[in-house]
């Protein structure tokens, strides 16, 4: 087998990886919107759990999906993603029963950071896989957002979790469109070596 043979068949390898990984993320974040607007709304033990856990579990599939790709060391950017995250979701437990503002403004400083670091893995893998323009995106958008949130936390209003859902909710959308690019990239692929 020749080395760009090897080479397709590992960046084959990755793609469906990333192609999986997208899709479980949008899958995830979906339910935590919809959680978030029914018994997240209405029952704060359950709202806290909700807030808690994005963060960790941003930090959970960094890690993950940095393991699939090389490992922690080559993916700067992600293990950098999991320490903020994680300490993200700490912060977020110690003060979510003093004020609501600051759990916001965690929230609001972890998006900007969380959000930078995705565009920087988004840049990185373009050249190699493609289909990272909504990676991209997202990430330039989350760190806006995120600086609304910090703003938003300074204001009288005592902000719910509903607030952060939306954020949430685009973050679905961006990792299902991602989903869907990488999907139908791999299907043309695949008719093209077909057709050759």
């Amino acid at each position: 087998m020749s080395h760009s043979t090897v080479q397709q068949s590992n960046q084959g390898s990755v793609s469906h990886w990333l192609k999986s990984y997208y899709f479980v993320r949008a899958g995830v974040a979906v339910a935590w919107v919809a959680s978030a607007f029914t018994v997240g709304k209405a029952m704060p033990p359950i709202a806290t759990a909700l807030l808690v856990a994005y963060p960790l579990w941003d930090a959970a599939a960094n890690f993950v999906d940095a393991q699939r790709n090389g490992g922690l060391i080559n993916n700067s950017s992600q293990a950098l993603n999991v320490v903020i995250s994680v300490i993200a979701g700490v912060a977020v437990a110690l003060t979510i029963g003093t004020s609501m503002n600051t759990v916001l403004g965690v929230f609001g400083a972890w998006a900007v950071l969380a959000g930078l670091f995705q565009l920087i893995t988004g840049v990185r893998r373009w050249r190699t896989y493609g289909a990272q323009w909504a990676m991209i995106l997202a990430g330039a958008q989350s760190a806006i957002v995120g600086v609304v949130f910090i703003k938003q936390a300074t204001a009288p209003a005592v902000p719910s979790i509903t607030d952060i859902a939306p954020y949430a909710a685009f973050g679905a959308f961006y990792f299902l469109i991602s989903a869907i690019w990488l999907t139908v990239s791999e299907a043309r692929a695949k008719k093209r070596l077909l057709s050759a």
